[in-house]
This record gives structure tokens, C-alpha cells and sequence, in this order.
């Protein structure tokens, strides 16, 4: 079978691991190729909800490997295997509330290096969040390198994947959580932040930040105070931070 651990090319092997129920982080098209066998994998795929991307061949026999791909027939279709399952919000609800505890979900808008989301996950496990929240297409891909970086924690903690981001806080207000969005502009400083209600913490990209169709929804600015002359921290790092002092806040720890 055209496999590894993480992918599977061409189109018959992917059209019978869609079939099988296999999961996907996404499936990416050669930008340049069409038939029937691509226009039944599109439309399989896309009734699986598995998200499709369109790129350069040149994307594909990278993933591969130049010299695999000399002898390889991906016929322009690969797939990257996910390595977790994925979950639903209401799932990440229905857990929380069956622990008794107010929900606590890390959404996280615009995060695409691997090692930062893996880092992200292992404090969020670790610190008592419930569940990850990230966009379908365009988050960092929970790849090997991610697993590592998790320490494990991406095994442990619900990650959610959702077509719309706002969508999503939408629906988590709905449901009576408060949503918090980390910005350097006109934020209450962490430590002067009530977290004793289920909330969403919601972390943007190291260069763009939180996105602003995404931040206009969120209820309340946060900020972590800094000495440094250094403009800013480490999203992994912040989301650790932040993550210890909602933890502090809401067992009461001095």
C-alpha cells in the first residue's frame, strides 16, 4: 500500500482509506491534475469532512521525499493520516460538566508551527484545560513533531476542529462561556482577571496576533505585564502563563 505513518498517496489507496473510516488532517491536490478518479477522491473526501488543499506538485514530492517520489505513483493526491481523534465542542462540554468543573477550552487562531502547538497542548493538559480549539484548514498539522513536542499531552486532551473560529466562540457564548482573547492593547493585566466561570482562553498567531474578526467577539482583553525590554513572549509560552494563573485563580492559589 502506498502508505507511511503520517501520509498515503495516490488515488485508490486514499479513496479505500476514506472507506475504511480513516482520519485525515487533510488531503492535498496537485493544482494541475483532474479526471475522474480525482473528481471521486474530492468529492469522498469532502463528504467525509476532510479538508482539501491545492498545491504545486512540487508540495507533494517534498512531503514524499525527492528520490521516493522519482518511483513513487501519488498521481497528485496525497494524505496526511491524523494522529489524534478529533472531537466536537459539545464534547468537550459534556466532559467538563461531568467532572463537575466550570469548562476551560484554549482556542487558538492562527498557531501553525508544530512545535509551539505541541507545546500548547502539554500546558493545556497539564493545567486542567479540557479540550484544544483550532480552524479545519490552516492550523499547525498534529504531525510526529507535534506529538513529541505534546510530551504525550495531544493523546490526553479533546482537540476540536471547526470550519469557522468565530462560529465556534459563538456558540461557546451561547452555551454561557466567557471568552477571553490575549492582546497587548487596552487588556486587564492577568492577575486582575476573574476566571471563576467556564471561559474560553483564545491565543493568536507569534506575528498577526489574535485575527480581528476573531478578537471583536471576544469579551475581555488580557495582557501578561513584562519588565523586559523584549517586545513580547513565546506563544507557548504565554499560553502557559496564562493557563497557570486561570489554574491559580480558580483553585485560589496564592
Amino acid at each position: 500500500m502506498a502508505a507511511t505513518e503520517t501520509f498515503i498517496y495516490g488515488s485508490n489507496p486514499l479513496l479505500d482509506a476514506i472507506a475504511a473510516g480513516k482520519r485525515f488532517d487533510k488531503i492535498i491536490v496537485q493544482k494541475d491534475i483532474s479526471g475522474p478518479d480525482v473528481a471521486k477522491l474530492k468529492a469522498n473526501a469532502l463528504a467525509a469532512g476532510i479538508t482539501l488543499q491545492t498545491v504545486p506538485r512540487e508540495k507533494i514530492e517534498r512531503v514524499i521525499g525527492w528520490q521516493q517520489a522519482k518511483i513513487a505513483n501519488h498521481q497528485g493526491v496525497l494524505g496526511f493520516l491524523s494522529l489524534v481523534e478529533y472531537y466536537t465542542l459539545d464534547d468537550a462540554l459534556h466532559v467538563a460538566f461531568e467532572k463537575g468543573e466550570d469548562p476551560l477550552l484554549v482556542l487558538l487562531d492562527g498557531i501553525t508551527d508544530v512545535h509551539n502547538f505541541g507545546a500548547i497542548a502539554r500546558s493545556a493538559e497539564c493545567l486542567g484545560a479540557h479540550a484544544i480549539v483550532v480552524h479545519q484548514a490552516g492550523s499547525a498539522q498534529i504531525n510526529g513533531e507535534a506529538m513529541k513536542a505534546s510530551a504525550g499531552a495531544l493523546s490526553k486532551i479533546f482537540v476540536c476542529r471547526e470550519k469557522s473560529l468565530v462560529t465556534a466562540i459563538k456558540y461557546l457564548k451561547a452555551n454561557g462561556l466567557k471568552v477571553f482573547g490575549t492582546d497587548m492593547q487596552n487588556a486587564t493585566p492577568l492577575s486582575e482577571v476573574d476566571f471563576s466561570m467556564p471561559c474560553v482562553l483564545v491565543m493568536g498567531s507569534e506575528g498577526d496576533g489574535i485575527s480581528p474578526q476573531v478578537l471583536k467577539f471576544c469579551d475581555e482583553r488580557i495582557s501578561i505585564p513584562m519588565m523586559g525590554t523584549t517586545e513580547s513572549l513565546n506563544v507557548s509560552v504565554s499560553a502557559g502563563i496564562a493557563l497557570y494563573e486561570i489554574m491559580r485563580n480558580r483553585k485560589n492559589i496564592n
